[in-house]
């Protein structure tokens, strides 16, 4: 009935139409509940005369499939013993004679997989479960394959069972009229392997292929093959396909620290390594060239570049490729099996590279990697560092701890880098540090390097080789020159000379804050310099020990600590706000007191500093002393008429 036709009629006749409306729907649920009533009871009492209740069983994880199809695949996957009856397998081999082929048993079933090949199979996943699911040509041909003790069946909404089952069968296997139910009756000998084949439509779309096994003890028939459920297939079938294309969604493409192949199965795509590679290394571009199903692509036309005269070559899987003699390289052979690696190597031994990568398929390019193997040491850079202990060698653990934050004996940094400034580590294997002969002295003799540098990483405190100098009996300073020698081609790289000193014990020491007035909320400077008995900056390389620093009206920023060590000029910075934690300091003249156990001859220090108010309030004390200099000044006033007063008398 339209909209119109309703509008017409008389309300009376609505509302009679509308009551009937309500009972006719009643009657239709009373209808809807009994029938569901009947159909639950016929399901109860035909798995009951099957002897077990339909349920959902999923096959264990060691039936799992590969997922991955083609007539290279090691293995199909195996219905092992503890996937009996449950597991419903799928041959991922493909046929290469254009007609399916089924299994063929060997002991219980052990082997029933070898020889199966099913034909048009794109892709299949990796589960043996209900949720199955597999994707195939129109009219293409599935291998299936089971281990079974008990009388099975499958059952498929379309497409039709195959003409035959394979396997050791002593009790002969029967079809439905239509070829879409299959049932294996029980065999005498139990855990057999049993193999059949499924034919798909002509047409596309979603099928289904469900797998049941019975009790032994009651016999199913093909009119009711309900049992438990162990298996279920849902099968997409595809007039066309995007099979044998390269597809970017399930290909991969990442960079590796080495240069052996690429691993079968390592996705997902971008997964590059993070490793950086030393001078003389090689680096590796893994890739596998796989379709639309995540079926490995067969040979074509492959291509890969570098920049910057890189050299590269291509290895296949299992195998290491050997480095390569030139920058473009062209293969047909490669990528059979899917996946291949590319080597790239230095053009020039020592110098440092950083190349891009360009790899294509049949035209098509697959990826872009740029990757960075380092040079040999080009130079040496010294930092951080010290002031050493007349007639001392060791370095200050705590000192490198300061400046770099490693605990580790040391007096100064060398960090080696190559031409291009990337940092290259220097273990033993690679060389030896020195010091330049030529920069012996009296007051600096030698150097020592307790800790070589492991690391090329930036971020990486191992980056560093930790130095020390041997100081003579006299304060001074001396420039000494560290040398790295190469041990592959004897090359020597200098740094350029740095200021090394040597001096004595603290003796003394004075402090000072770095302003005479403060304003609410600043920022002071506190520094205390130690000086030997020569008056020199005293060595850093011992603490300076314990301490007690009272500034009043002052908060700590940073603060002195017994274990630490002063700069390389001798001095202990610190720095605090003006002002309470909780509240504004109050105006006025202070004086604090700084006082250190070592050295002992060290007096206690006292700091005279003013907070001021820079607002310009005046305060009550400030008030109280003008209102006394105003006094004072009236009565001089007063003193002074009084005496003109007399005066004129």
């Amino acid at each position: 009935m339209c909209h119109k036709e309703m509008e017409l009629e008389d309300p009376k006749d609505l509302r009679a139409r509308f009551r009937k409306f309500l009972i006719l729907t009643n009657e239709r649920k009373q209808m809807s509940k009994m029938t569901m009533r009947k159909r639950i009871s016929l399901i109860v009492v035909t798995a009951l005369t099957t002897g077990v209740l339909t349920s959902v069983t999923t096959g264990p994880a060691a039936n799992a499939h590969g997922g991955a199809v083609g007539t290279g695949i090691a293995n199909n996957a195996e219905a092992v013993a503890n996937g009996v009856n449950t597991a419903l397998m799928t041959a991922e081999k493909l046929s290469t004679t254009g007609a399916v082929v089924l299994g063929t048993d060997g002991v219980a079933g052990a082997s029933i997989h070898t020889n199966a090949r099913s034909l048009g199979l794109l892709a299949k996943d990796t589960t043996t479960s209900t949720a199955q699911t597999a994707t195939m040509l129109a009219s293409g041909t599935l291998s299936l394959y089971a281990n079974v003790s008990t009388a099975v069946a499958a059952v498929a909404s379309s497409g039709t069972f195959g003409s035959s089952v394979n396997g050791d069968l002593q009790n002969a296997a029967s079809y439905s009229q239509d070829r879409r139910t299959l049932l294996i009756p029980a065999q005498t000998t139990p855990a057999t392997g049993v193999a059949f084949s499924w034919v798909a439509p002509s047409s596309a779309g979603t099928y289904t292929i469900s797998w049941y096994y019975h009790a032994n003890t009651a016999v199913p028939t093909l009119e009711t093959p309900a049992g438990t459920l162990g298996s279920v297939i849902t099968v997409t079938v595809v007039t066309a396909t995007a099979g044998g294309t390269y597809s970017a969604t399930t290909s991969a493409c990442n960079t590796a620290a080495g240069s052996t192949a690429f691993s079968a199965g390592v996705y997902p795509n971008g997964i590059d390594s993070t490793a950086t590679k030393a001078n003389g290394d090689a680096w590796s571009i893994d890739f596998s060239l796989r379709d639309a199903y995540n079926a490995a692509l067969s040979t074509g036309a492959l291509t890969a570049s570098a920049t910057n005269g890189a050299l590269i070559n291509f290895g296949t899987s299992g195998a290491t490729p050997l480095a390569g003699t030139t920058s473009t390289i062209v293969s047909t052979s490669i990528g059979v099996s899917g996946s291949s690696t590319v080597r790239v190597d230095q053009p020039t031994a020592g110098a440092p590279l950083t190349t891009t990568v360009t790899i294509s398929y049949n035209g098509t390019v697959i990826c872009t990697k740029t990757v960075t193997i380092r040079g040999g040491v080009d130079k040496l850079t010294v930092a951080n560092v010290g002031t050493q202990d007349l007639n001392g060698s060791a370095g200050s653990a705590q000192w490198m701890y300061q400046e770099i934050g490693l605990y580790s004996a040391g007096l100064f940094t060398v960090l080696a880098t190559d031409s291009a400034g990337n940092i290259v580590a220097t273990p033993a294997s690679l060389g030896a540090f020195s010091m330049d002969a030529a920069t012996v002295g009296v007051t600096v003799p030698g150097l020592t390097f307790p800790t070589v540098s492991t690391s090329n990483s930036s971020s990486s405190t191992s980056r560093f080789t930790l130095g020390s100098f041997t100081c003579g009996a006299n304060a001074g300073t001396a420039s000494p020159v560290v040398q790295f020698t190469n041990a592959a081609n004897g090359k020597v790289t200098k740094s350029a000379p740095f200021t090394a000193r040597c001096a004595d014990n603290a003796d003394t020491y004075s402090a000072g804050f770095d302003k005479a007035t403060y304003n609410n909320g600043d920022i002071a400077t506190l520094t205390i310099k130690f000086l030997d008995s020569k008056g020199n900056p005293a060595q850093n390389v011992t603490a300076y020990g314990a301490s007690s620093i009272v500034v009043p009206m002052m908060t700590a920023v940073s603060s002195a600590s017994a274990t630490s060590v002063t700069k390389t000029d001798g001095t202990l910075v610190l720095t605090y706000t003006v002002g309470l934690a909780a509240a504004a300091a109050t105006p006025g003249t202070y004086a604090g007191i700084v006082t250190f156990d070592v050295p002992a001859k060290g007096a206690t220090q006292s700091l005279k500093y003013s907070i001021v108010d820079p607002s310009g309030a005046v305060s009550n004390a400030e008030v109280l002393k003008s209102i006394v200099a105003l006094i004072a000044s009236i009565n001089k006033q007063i003193q002074a008429l009084q005496k003109l007063i007399l005066q004129r008398r």
